[in-house]
């Protein structure tokens, strides 16, 4: 869900991580720096290219970001971000790809994402899709971010020897508007179209992406990475098709388990009213959830709790402006809400709830998860073990054990499955 890590790493210098007591505490967002920091972090080397076509996938533009010339340069990076070297092979190169794609309502947009191939000999790669948590800023996401939390595992599969391919979603990175939060409609289609325009690009660079993707993510991307696998199994897309499922700490069945821990305490408190948060709020751009904020939001914070969501607040601001406790925060409408979900909140978490169900992936699946996570419970891996496992399907699910990464178990299981996954992907070729 809610991932935290440091600021950008700038080309030619080490990134300075955030110390404060705040982050230390809330372990939970992206402390993103404003847009010139990541600017300057992925500062062009080589100069876009343009095309006009306006299918979904159809690539906007391409900018290459930097280059890890060795094992040793990428090493280096995966430690920076706190992640394990230990299946690194190869250099990479790292490309920002903008495409176009539809918007929640299936209306024409763009997105970007980060294309990471390595400098290897092979001009056959095999793609992994990775799809990641959730950010506060615009630049919380992959392509605007170099030695961080949310684009080391693209880098870590690509300096194994794949294709790692990572769209930002919907209004983050360089895509406009606002994100739709845990819409799992559109986290796919914006992952699909950028599988398809990252094939395209591809030749570019003298490669060609094979037709099996291997799927994982994160939190929030655990669910995309499920949408995703669920549209490639069902052949929307006539060159790709599901080759293995890699999701990691999920909230995969957010209204009937991620919800009612949160109500209890289960969850870290302080991440607990930021989800809660952040799920009014963004639930209430696509569903009819609330007619003002202060139906569900204590006037203290209702007037200011939306611009909080706009993707140009950091997560030091979004932790700063949000109280304390759950009942700080929500009127007794908005908690009985949240209890007992109705209209359109009720219809969302129909959708979000849906990812582990009435589908039977062909390709291998398995789940990892880190038993005490104090943000994705993982009763909701659970779930999704027993739905798969209703419609026949062996879903291993991996205990990565006391994880750690930053006082959080939740990013730890991150950082200890993306070497973990990148072994299995292997194995399986």
């Amino acid at each position: 869900m809610i991932t935290t890590a440091a600021e950008s790493t700038p080309v030619r210098a080490r990134h300075r991580r955030l110390r404060a007591p705040l982050a230390a505490a809330c372990c939970a967002l992206l402390l993103a720096g404003p847009a010139t920091a990541a600017a300057a972090a992925v500062a062009p080397s080589a100069p876009r290219t343009q095309t006009q076509h306006q299918a979904r996938g159809t690539l906007v533009s391409a900018e290459k970001l930097y280059t890890l010339a060795t094992p040793a340069d990428v090493a280096a990076e995966l430690a920076e971000a706190g992640f394990e070297r230990g299946t690194v092979r190869h250099g990479v190169v790292a490309y920002r790809l903008v495409y176009r794609t539809v918007d929640a309502y299936g209306h024409p947009t763009t997105a970007s994402g980060l294309f990471v191939l390595p400098l290897m000999s092979e001009k056959r790669l095999r793609p992994v899709s990775f799809a990641h948590g959730t950010g506060a800023h615009k630049d919380d996401s992959p392509s605007m971010r170099r030695a961080a939390f949310v684009s080391a595992p693209v880098v870590a599969h690509a300096a194994a020897g794949a294709a790692g391919v990572a769209p930002d979603y919907l209004g983050m990175g360089e895509g406009p508007g606002l994100h739709p939060w845990m819409d799992i409609g559109s986290e796919t289609t914006a992952s699909l179209d950028m599988l398809r325009a990252a094939r395209a690009f591809a030749p570019r660079t003298g490669r060609v992406l094979e037709r099996d993707v291997m799927v994982t993510g994160f939190s929030q991307g655990a669910s995309a990475a499920l949408g995703l696998g669920r549209a490639l199994e069902a052949g929307e897309e006539r060159w790709f098709r599901l080759g293995a499922l890699a999701p990691v700490s999920g909230a995969y069945d957010f209204g009937g388990t991620e919800l009612p821990a949160l109500l209890r305490g289960d969850v870290n408190e302080k991440d607990g009213v930021v989800y809660a948060a952040y799920a009014l709020v963004a639930f209430n751009r696509l569903h009819p959830v609330y007619d003002s904020p202060g139906e569900v939001f204590e006037q203290e914070y209702a007037d200011g709790i939306e611009a909080l969501f706009d993707g140009a607040h950091t997560g030091e601001q979004l932790m700063r402006g949000t109280p304390e406790t759950l009942d700080e925060l929500l009127t007794d409408h908005g908690r009985a809400l949240l209890e007992h979900p109705t209209g359109g909140l009720a219809d969302a978490l129909r959708t979000t709830d849906a990812v582990c169900t009435d589908w039977v992936p062909d390709a291998p699946v398995r789940l990892y998860m880190a038993a005490g996570d104090e943000q994705a419970v993982t009763g909701n891996t659970e779930y999704c073990r027993a739905a798969l496992q209703r419609n026949g399907v062996d879903a291993p699910v991996v205990d990565l054990g006391e994880v750690d990464h930053q006082g959080s178990r939740h990013l730890g299981s991150n950082v200890s499955a993306t070497s973990a996954i990148v072994r299995w992907f292997r194995q399986l070729r």
